[in-house]
């Protein structure tokens, strides 16, 4: 298949060449080895929305929905062990800091008898907005600068200190140029000095103020929303104004990158009222939107290198990179960002939120208008609940893996609402809530201090992490050392070992000739690798609220209940690492086929011949399926497992994979056991539904059977003018968990030169 790239494209690859090759060092150059700090694997959501943008809850209720647990007083909680508040950047109108009831109040928040739908103009007192807010009074919109510095960043420090939980405050930036991206800058926010404070037991209600003094601060997180988030197109430089006049003693912000030269009017754009990138629309606009969020990047690696993430979103979703507007990412992007600020661009979501919608993930066939032209979300849809990019084998993720780069895997919620119902009901037709159904378990070295938002951001870049759905696991241990044949080998039964203690203390090892996830083995040439892997599958129910059997797995007489998942199978993948690509050489650019060069309307996928040579890994396979003929039980709902690669002579990676579907699952899996696409059960299109529900719900319940909000197939169905597995049953049904990879790196072979 031919590729044609139009003048933009050809541009834009010029631009960002000459913009990351003085970061290039940086990337392949990552000092230091595996930090022997102690931690342990703890569970979180960073992307989650609350009313302060387009989200159905308060603040208050979305913490203790993620956070609360039975022990704390909050039995209604997921129990996550941290948690970022996220929302989009841009504006709203809504005060999200108030709470929905009293039994939501703390001394210095209480209920006020105002829901957190009340106008920030319509609060008691009245809170203004600054900047120049669009809208009219009482209904004017706060941009996010204002509402994350004064109001989201307070309340969030508070609840932290009120509750002791590791709580702080980020954001879902819609990108310049894309789509969405979950990212923060932690500096400022939650200080030392905060373990000591005294808490006020009453709130300081004055106009426009928070009703806590906050002792940190979210001033660095705020100024990036102004400068780089493509809906603020606010022009004060952070300041009040009176009409149209700024107000002296505001933030005076410039949002200049150091090192970046703006005298390039036509790639650049900046705005010398503003003092910030506004690229103008029309042709070019995607291209000149990415230039402005490499900008964005270069800020936060020049001023916060340490203290940032930025992991683009769901970004298979609004399709493939258009030029001349603002959809989604092709390889070439993520590339750029990787190289621009590895420390900071380190990885996506590609298992997205949204996993109950009649779309899952809201990945959709003609989703997205380019230019008239109706475009599929990449890849069509969803495959097990993961976008293309990850869940295709020897794909977009395998091929930023086999360049050796730090690009990790990572999940969200994305929770907004519960569609057709209210946010304490069980059911849904849109989002899970935080830690309900997706999580990641991140390895967070905080030794015997408290978890703070800086060892979180630390431990989500060091790529030791791993996301599961539906808690099909909640533990892993995944390990590879070296042996040498005729020295002292390590027996495949003594990294076992290691893997298991690992994993029964929800820990990771730290040992000298091997490598966890997000790290790199060095080993010279004809080593063996010994790969060992321990996974807790829990015995008790997950989250689901249904307790009949799965109907998807009934298809092939298995009778498991929906809150009983069991993992079928793991699949250890791995490829090779044949190093960074060249900005501008014809393999460093390439877009996933588009529309029905990739999905067929029966669901049928083209396969990697489809696929741009920049977009693929063709090494990337699997080497060893492990299920319970093949693992071993370590008890306590361990299962153990071991592979030995012989002899390698060349770099390369593994990672797993596991889910609960056994292979050759009509609509779910394939003979080899990989997801197929999720358009059997999505409800959008209900000719296209195809696994029956058949189990009634009892008079008193709408969990013991099927619900009744489960669509029903139409049209040339094959299962037409039934109820059909969808939304929420849809994804309790089909559970995947996702690991990080290991890199080994022989010895005169190809640098992994990404990962330490």
């Amino acid at each position: 298949m031919t590729f044609k790239f139009n003048k933009s494209q050809v541009a834009l690859a010029a631009v960002a060449a000459l913009s990351v090759t003085s970061h290039l060092a940086t990337a392949q150059t990552r000092p230091g080895a595996p930090s022997t700090v102690a931690g342990k694997y703890v569970a979180g959501d960073f992307h989650n929305h609350t009313t302060c943008s387009d989200g159905s809850i308060s603040m208050q209720k979305l913490v203790r929905k993620a956070t609360g647990t039975a022990a704390s007083g909050e039995p209604d909680g997921w129990g996550l062990d941290w948690f970022v508040q996220a929302g989009h950047g841009g504006n709203g109108n809504r005060n999200c800091t108030l709470t929905e009831d009293d039994t939501l109040s703390t001394p210095v928040y209480p209920y006020i008898g105002q829901a957190p739908t009340t106008t920030w103009q319509n609060t008691t007192p009245p809170i203004a907005p600054k900047g120049l807010a669009s809208g009219t009074a009482p209904t004017q919109n706060m941009w996010r600068w204002q509402s994350i510095q004064e109001f989201q960043y307070p309340l969030m420090e508070y609840l932290n200190a009120y509750k002791n939980k590791p709580l702080f405050i980020g954001m879902e930036s819609v990108v310049a140029g894309h789509e969405h991206a979950s990212m923060t800058v932690i500096t400022g926010q939650i200080p030392l000095s905060l373990d000591t404070a005294i808490l006020p037991v009453a709130p300081v209600i004055a106009a426009n103020t928070s009703r806590y003094t906050a002792l940190g601060n979210a001033n660095a997180l705020s100024q990036w929303e102004y400068c780089f988030d493509r809906a603020d197109t606010d022009t004060s430089r952070g300041n009040a104004t009176v009409g149209t006049s700024f107000v002296a003693g505001g933030n005076n912000w410039n949002c200049a990158v150091s090192g970046s030269d703006y005298s390039n009017t036509t790639n650049y754009q900046f705005d010398a009222t503003a003092q910030k990138l506004i690229p103008t629309g029309g042709a070019g606009n995607g291209t000149r939107g990415h230039l402005k969020t490499l900008e964005a990047l270069k800020w936060m690696a020049v001023n916060h290198n340490n203290g940032s993430y930025y992991v683009p979103a769901h970004l298979e979703r609004a399709g493939p990179f258009y030029p001349d507007g603002n959809q989604g990412f092709n390889i070439e992007h993520l590339r750029n960002f990787n190289n621009t600020a590895p420390n900071i661009a380190f990885g996506f979501e590609s298992q997205p939120g949204h996993g109950a919608s009649a779309n899952r993930g809201e990945y959709q066939v003609n989703r997205n208008n380019f230019g008239g032209t109706l475009v599929d979300s990449v890849g069509g849809t969803t495959y097990g609940g993961t976008g293309v990019y990850a869940a295709q084998i020897g794909g977009v993720w395998d091929a930023l893996l086999g360049e050796g780069r730090n690009w990790w895997f990572f999940a969200s919620s994305d929770w907004h609402n519960r569609g057709s119902f209210g946010p304490d009901d069980r059911r849904s037709t849109q989002d899970f809530q935080p830690g309900e159904y997706q999580r990641n378990y991140t390895m967070v070295r905080n030794g015997a201090d408290k978890v703070r938002p800086q060892t979180i951001v630390d431990g989500l870049r060091s790529g030791n992490n791993f996301a599961s759905s539906g808690q099909l696991i909640d533990r892993l241990a995944f390990v590879a050392c070296a042996s040498y044949p005729g020295l002292a080998a390590r027996t495949n039964a003594s990294v076992e070992a290691l893997a298991l203690a690992a994993a029964q203390s929800n820990t990771s090892p730290s040992v000298s000739g091997c490598a966890t996830m997000g790290e790199k083995l060095v080993v010279k040439p004809g080593a063996e690798i010994v790969v060992s892997i321990v996974v807790r599958d829990p015995s008790g129910p997950n989250n689901s609220p249904y307790t009949f059997a799965n109907p998807s797995l009934k298809q092939v007489n298995i009778t498991q209940p929906l809150n009983y998942p069991v993992l079928d199978h793991i699949d250890m993948i791995r490829g090779m690492v044949t190093g960074y690509k060249t900005p501008g050489a014809a393999d460093y650019s390439g877009e996933w086929p588009r529309n029905t060069a990739w999905l067929s309307t029966d669901g049928v996928t083209a396969g990697l011949g489809a696929v741009p040579a920049a977009a693929k890994n063709t090494s990337a396979a699997k080497i060893k399926t492990f299920n319970s003929s093949t693992w071993a039980d370590a008890g306590s709902d361990f299962r153990k497992m071991t592979y030995r690669i012989p002899a390698v002579t060349a770099s390369q990676y593994v990672r797993l994979r596991g889910t609960n579907m056994p292979a050759a699952v009509p609509y779910e899996t394939d003979a080899d056991g990989n997801p197929l696409a999720d358009l059997f059960t999505n409800a959008n299109d209900t000719t296209k539904l195809s696994i029956p529900c058949t189990v009634a719900h009892s008079a008193n319940s709408q969990f013991d059977g099927c619900p009744d909000h489960l669509a029903t197939a139409s049209g040339t169905s094959p299962i037409t003018g039934q109820k059909a597995v969808s939304f929420d049953l849809a994804a309790w049904s089909d559970l995947w968990f996702y690991s990080n990879p290991i890199y080994i790196q022989v010895t005169g072979s190809t640098l992994v030169a990404g990962v330490r």
